[in-house]
């Protein structure tokens, strides 16, 4: 009998503090973070780790998604009281969790790794599905844009917004205090492959419901609606208004979260 095996059976126990990687479909979900009258990824991944740990156990997630985003990189950490090795950890959970949470991977971590502080960027994709006829297996992680877009269009309304700017005009109220709203894209990018555009954005942080805004205005731009020219402007104003609407949720997914180590 090993270590861990004994610690299990005597009810000893040893705190760790573990990193994981979180899949999700936020279909059924009223976002990441706790609220009344919402089930959320993170009120799930809570509950279960109370029925393995015996205990409550907080997590903390590198950063929120709204109700119906998706996720396939979301980072999470947290302070576990039993001896778990991260493989038998992922299969636990998992083996607890509801189908569409899945934790991909897990790593013990040093007790100062905290998944939002220590994060150095992070990637989120915006899927479009731009034909006449929405396909019905892509409706929960596509918005549906029947009408023609102009992918090189909204390709030079992107190549403005890299860089550090003001991003005011690209993000909602979040009802709470932000100390800047001045962030870095350092790349953003749209593509095509058959009826999906892919919006594509990396920085080292973004505004509440910024990238659903940046895509807003893209698809604003594809349509003909507006001109790229006038994306300067937008973001010169660093003021919201309805120019810049707020892309639906379904087409967004949490790619990945950058760390140095």
């Amino acid at each position: 009998m090993n270590s861990e095996d004994q610690q299990l059976l005597t009810g000893e126990t040893s705190v760790r503090r573990f990193r994981i990687t979180v899949m999700y479909d936020g279909t059924a979900y009223g976002g990441w973070q706790i609220q009344p009258n919402a089930n959320t990824v993170q009120a799930e991944l809570q509950a279960v780790l109370k029925r393995l740990g015996g205990s409550d156990v907080h997590v903390h997630g590198s950063g929120r998604t709204d109700a119906g985003v998706h996720a396939r990189g979301q980072v999470a950490h947290f302070d576990f009281p039993r001896p778990f090795t991260p493989e038998a950890l992922v299969r636990a959970m998992n083996a607890c969790l509801p189908d569409d949470i899945r934790v991909m991977e897990a790593a013990i971590v040093p007790d100062g790794f905290h998944a939002r502080k220590s994060a150095t960027g992070k990637e989120y994709r915006y899927f479009i599905w731009n034909a006449p006829v929405m396909s019905p297996t892509e409706r929960l992680y596509h918005v549906h844009v029947p009408e023609p877009l102009d992918v090189a269009t909204m390709q030079a309304a992107a190549g403005v917004l890299i860089g550090r700017h003001d991003f005011a005009a690209f993000s909602a109220n979040p009802n709470r205090f932000v100390e800047t709203t001045v962030r870095t894209i350092q790349s953003l990018t749209v593509a095509r492959l058959d009826e999906q555009i892919t919006i594509a954005v990396h920085g080292d942080g973004f505004l509440y419901k910024m990238v659903r805004s940046l895509a807003g205005w893209l698809i604003r731009v594809g349509r003909g609606e507006v001109s790229s020219e006038q994306t300067a402007g937008i973001l010169a104003s660093c003021e919201r208004t309805a120019r810049v609407p707020t892309a639906p949720p379904q087409g967004l997914f949490l790619w990945q979260v950058d760390y140095n180590a």
